[in-house]
């Protein structure tokens, strides 16, 4: 038994050395083995370029004057002159509707017109009538002969029979004045009258002269058509009687100046002044960039998912025409920038509990390629991909990528 247990811890003795032996032999070769150095693609170099810290606002180019065209009449289109992307200037006709049934409401009130106008004329006629016959010399001369009657009549020269003839002469001529004064004072009231509705016609062509004229739709501004809504043979309904819901036949848009409407959270809208220059980019024109500035500051942010951010107008000068509505655009707002500084990517910073900044470099030591050495930095303005390294590091050295 003491036989068997002493051959087993030999056995045992023989396995950890000859484990032993592997071990030393596999660290001889490691050690003795060339060092790799550090992979070229993990590292970087520090080198000066321009560099500017900034926040972007998301949104849609959209044009600063956009008008929704609807008709005053209504009607069914008949004719529509102009096509989504043409260019249009102010009074330009745009689309035309049936005129036929305004054309014969026209004639109507033109005919009514003429008949009130008529009217007035034969009433003036009537009233200058009775005016000459009011001022008749007959009553003048009746009074006279009863005058002269009176004194024959006293002296006994003539009969009373006479006297009493001339009287009612007299009487007769005057209720006869009266009454032409009666028939003037109608004739007036008429000529009002008519006048009255002389205007109410002229008032009645003219509503329909509007309504005729309204039928042709032209542009009230400089610019693009962005949408058409409608083709022909479309019913269209009045803005005057539908309002708001009337039909929307297109939608013009002066493109020359535009802007674009984002967001912009409440951590950075303290940094973001008007007038700030901008850089916008939108995905038709990758290679392309577009200058503009901040314009509109909302005073009040919006709260969506525990987020709060504020929407920010940034306006562009786009009087080629290049930029289009609805493109989307990413609005780069500079809050601040350098030229020239020593910029490393950001990737390469170590940032301890203290949120120090600290690279690695590679070793100085030729013996071993594969070290680095850590060095504490002073870091400036980043643009989210690389970093102003002000104090560490010179032009031309190489750090560590993380």
């Amino acid at each position: 038994m003491a036989k068997k247990r002493s051959q087993k811890l030999v056995f045992i003795a023989l396995i950890v050395i000859i484990a032993i032996g592997g071990l030393g032999t596999y660290g001889y070769i490691v050690m003795s083995s060339p060092k790799t150095p550090l992979d070229p693609s993990k590292l970087a170099t520090a080198e000066r370029a321009d560099i500017a810290r900034s926040v972007v606002a998301t949104g849609k180019i959209e044009p600063i004057a956009k008008v929704e065209i609807k008709s005053k009449a209504n009607g069914i289109i008949k004719a529509l002159r102009v096509e989504v992307g043409d260019m249009v200037s102010a009074g330009q006709i745009l689309a035309e509707l049936d005129k036929e049934n305004l054309a014969a409401q026209l004639r109507e009130a033109n005919a009514a017109l003429g008949s009130a106008q008529a009217n007035l004329k034969a009433t003036e006629a009537e009233f200058e009538k009775n005016k000459l016959e009011a001022v008749t010399p007959e009553v003048s001369f009746a009074r006279r002969t009863v005058e002269r009657t009176e004194k024959l009549a006293k002296d006994g020269i003539i009969p009373l029979q006479e006297l009493d003839d001339a009287q009612r002469a007299l009487e007769l001529l005057e209720n006869k004045q009266k009454v032409t004064g009666s028939q003037l004072n109608v004739s007036q009231a008429r000529i009002s009258q008519a006048l009255a509705q002389v205007a109410e016609a002229e008032a009645a062509v003219a509503r329909a002269q509007e309504q005729y004229n309204n039928a042709t739709i032209r542009s009230p501004i400089n610019g693009m058509v962005i949408s058409r809504d409608l083709e022909i043979g479309s019913p269209v309904s009045s803005i005057l009687n539908m309002g708001s819901a009337a039909t929307l036949v297109m939608v013009l848009g002066d493109i020359r100046p535009v802007y674009v409407r984002g967001k912009v959270d409440e951590a950075d809208i303290g940094a973001v002044r008007l007038g700030q220059l901008a850089r916008i980019k939108v995905e038709t024109f990758k290679e392309q960039k577009f200058d503009g500035s901040v314009t509109q500051i909302s005073p009040m942010g919006v709260e969506k998912d525990n987020v709060t951010s504020f929407e920010v107008k940034v306006s562009i000068n786009n009087a080629g025409g290049t930029l289009r509505a609805n493109m989307t655009a990413n609005a780069e707002i500079v809050l601040e920038e350098h030229q020239g500084a020593l910029i490393i990517p950001e990737s390469a910073i170590i940032y301890d509990a203290q949120r120090n900044p600290t690279v690695e470099i590679p070793s100085a030591n030729p013996s071993a390629p594969t070290a680095s050495d850590k060095r504490p930095i002073k870091i400036g303005i980043s643009d989210g991909s690389r970093t102003e390294v002000l104090e560490g590091l010179k032009d031309g050295e190489k750090v560590v990528l993380q």
